[in-house]
């Protein structure tokens, strides 16, 4: 049996749960199509809390989800695969453009931004990285992409994500760009969202 064909029997086996078990459908559909914008909430809320180490994690994410994306553009024009639904009568829950299935972006850009924060935050990590499976998982589930899709773009998003880390640990020139950057930004943002000095949190207290 050849490695295509396992990956359409794994397929079948998941995507038929979504008759089997369709009680499950509509969170797989939540998952499949909006449990990303979690991500992008969550990389906002660790912005704006004004740490140091959450911007340069923030800005790590968007680093590994912008390469992850742009190794996965070359792979889809040299490896093009039509998605599950063009090849296969599936189980399709979910709407879909007609075009490269391989790899998963969603499972790239889930991974990348999940590893990126567990190697900041590990406890923190954990949680993403699960939502990460899952968001993966049901992109099988509705029909939209194989499970070697799916691997293949998880795999992607955590090495992408330790590499940009790596690279930016040591290398000073580029980890002193991104400190510029981001202190180019905090600039601007004080002026119009001024932080308040420890003293300051410590008297307004008292004065109440």
């Amino acid at each position: 049996m050849s490695i295509g064909q396992l990956d359409y029997q794994l397929f079948q086996s998941i995507n038929e749960w979504a008759s089997s078990a369709s009680f499950l459908n509509p969170v797989m559909i939540f998952l499949a199509k909006d449990a990303f914008y979690l991500f992008f909430i969550g990389l906002l809320v660790y912005w704006f809390t004004r740490s140091d180490k959450n911007r340069r994690m923030v800005v790590e994410s968007a680093i590994a989800t912008c390469v992850g994306l742009g190794i996965s553009f070359i792979l889809g024009h040299l490896f093009y695969r039509d998605r599950p639904f063009v090849a296969h009568t599936v189980h399709q829950l979910i709407d879909h453009a007609v075009n490269a299935s391989f790899p998963s972006d969603h499972a790239i850009g889930a991974f990348a931004i999940a590893t990126s924060i567990a190697l900041f935050r590990k406890k923190d990590g954990i949680v993403w990285l699960i939502l990460a499976g899952l968001i993966a998982f049901s992109r099988v589930w509705t029909g939209v992409h194989y499970p070697g899709d799916i691997v293949a773009g998880a795999l992607i998003g955590v090495m992408v994500s330790s590499v940009v880390h790596q690279v930016l640990l040591q290398s000073k020139t580029l980890s002193g760009w991104v400190n510029a950057c981001i202190s180019f930004y905090e600039k601007w943002e004080v002026k119009i969202w001024p932080l308040q000095s420890k003293k300051t949190q410590q008297a307004t207290p008292q004065e109440k």
